[in-house]
């Protein structure tokens, strides 16, 4: 029996207008003189034995795509996404199957949004799920004291952090059994593809991620983030 392939898939459909510049959408916004979306497309190509990365991108960003200079790479593809995060990756699983994965390969869904992504961490996620057929994603453990707010923006309740995680991505699951799940989750809201998981059954593996990892969702996001990734340029993908 062969083993199973490793394939990336950059969820890129979303228009991030709680960022838009110039009617730009934040994954092509430029950090530390490239774009968000080729930082975390470049993560995924340097992780050895990556079989290809398909990147689901929004309508309309043809000539946004088109300066990344990416169509003439022979491991990167693209397809175009839904109206949802679900139907975006779905679409996306469906254009890595066309390309010649298999439902028993992995797949390493990630946010386009997360730039400051390392190789060693996706390559960290890879060795730690190993073959868990329910999978895993990068995580931290909650540092901070949570509060719950009421109606009026005043605290409501202090809440227990204990066993609380923050989720990242990439989320590492089957092909085949991440497809199952997001299908049957068609008619709910799901946030990430382990909580799709999580509904079916699955108990994915948490792994320790980086902090510097954090989704580029505020405009002060920018400032941290381009130090975040100028210092990997200069030390490598530590």
């Amino acid at each position: 029996m062969n083993s199973p392939l490793y394939w990336g898939l950059v969820a890129a459909a979303g228009q991030g207008r709680r960022m838009a510049r110039d009617d730009l959408p934040k994954q092509y916004h430029r950090l530390a003189g490239r774009s968000v979306l080729a930082w975390s497309v470049d993560a995924l190509r340097q992780v050895s034995g990556m079989a290809g990365v398909m990147v689901v991108r929004a309508r309309g960003d043809d000539s946004d795509w088109a300066r990344l200079g990416l169509d003439s790479a022979t491991d990167v593809r693209s397809c175009r996404g839904g109206h949802t995060r679900q139907a975006s990756v779905l679409a996306g699983l469906e254009a890595l199957r066309a390309w010649g994965a298999a439902d028993g390969d992995r797949v390493l869904v990630h946010d386009a949004a997360r730039p400051a992504v390392t190789a060693a961490a996706i390559q960290r996620l890879i060795e730690a799920v190993g073959d868990d057929r329910d999978g895993g994603l990068l995580a931290v453990p909650v540092r901070d004291t949570l509060k719950r707010a009421d109606e009026h923006g005043r605290v409501r309740e202090t809440a227990d952090r204990t066993g609380l995680w923050q989720a990242m991505t990439p989320q590492l699951f089957p092909l085949g059994r991440l497809r199952d799940a997001l299908v049957a989750c068609a008619d709910m809201a799901v946030t990430d593809e382990a909580q799709a998981m999580e509904r079916g059954g699955a108990r994915p593996r948490l792994v320790i991620g980086d902090p510097a990892n954090i989704k580029y969702t505020y405009p002060d996001d920018a400032r941290w983030l381009e130090h975040a990734l100028q210092d990997q340029r200069k030390g490598g993908d530590g």
